[in-house]
């Protein structure tokens, strides 16, 4: 049975507020905080910013709400597409999933970082550049594993991109973007893994381009009705 229409809108509207706050926190926990802590090339600065818990808490802590924001776009995303195409919804959504878990796996190393630095829990039997490089070195861990697995969330947004585009509730251009920066992410891991050199942050950018547009589409537009008959397939 098809989801009654007004209901895909009120779904349509959290998916807008929850990409919102996935934004705005995501931000603040992947860019600009850990910018106030990570020191590029000086392991021993990065630890004394490493010292100050409460920065460190406050990162993880954004991090955290992005996390459960992406937790909250799975499962809505799928229940927006699955009159599109049930199989390929629940794909998408098994994809974000698993994305978000080993990315919340990246950023725990990252946490750990800051109980390297520490003097106690057994750390005393290291000196203190010893504890930094450790340090350095869980971040870079952090970093690696979350570069690795950007390719799952792309996946998924792949895939989140090609349903709106058949289900014709928005735009085809805004799915469309939305399949392109699923592509940048899947391209920065696949970059990263077999061409480091040609790998570059800038591939992230096309999210941006899609997410954004249609995260301000979804929240002061909406979708217009329920997918023209037309563009959906049976449900499995």
């Amino acid at each position: 049975m098809a989801t009654d229409p007004l209901t895909l809108r009120r779904y349509a509207r959290a998916i807008g507020v929850a990409m919102l706050l996935s934004i705005l926190f995501g931000t603040l926990g992947e860019m600009v905080l850990p910018g106030r802590i990570i020191v590029p090339g000086d392991p021993t600065a990065t630890a004394a910013n490493l010292a100050h818990l409460s920065l460190v808490r406050m990162s993880f802590a954004t991090y955290l709400v992005e996390g459960i924001c992406d937790v909250a776009l799975a499962g809505l995303f799928y229940i927006l597409l699955r009159d599109v195409n049930r199989n390929l919804a629940l794909l998408s959504a098994c994809f974000g999933l698993a994305a978000m878990v080993i990315y919340a796996t990246a950023q725990s190393s990252f946490f750990t970082a800051s109980l390297t630095v520490s003097a106690s829990s057994g750390m005393a039997a290291f000196s203190p550049e010893q504890r930094a490089a450790l340090a350095m070195l869980a971040i870079r861990r952090s970093e690696a594993i979350a570069t690795l697995f950007l390719a799952l969330y792309g996946i998924a947004t792949m895939l989140r991109g090609y349903l709106l585009l058949r289900s014709r509730y928005l735009p085809k251009l805004l799915g469309a973007l939305f399949v392109l920066g699923g592509a940048g992410f899947f391209l920065r891991t696949a970059t990263y893994l077999l061409a480091p050199a040609y790998s570059s942050p800038l591939l992230l950018l096309p999210m941006a381009l899609g997410g954004i547009p249609l995260m301000l589409w979804l929240l002061f537009r909406g979708i217009a009705t329920a997918p023209d008959p037309s563009a959906v397939r049976p449900m499995a």
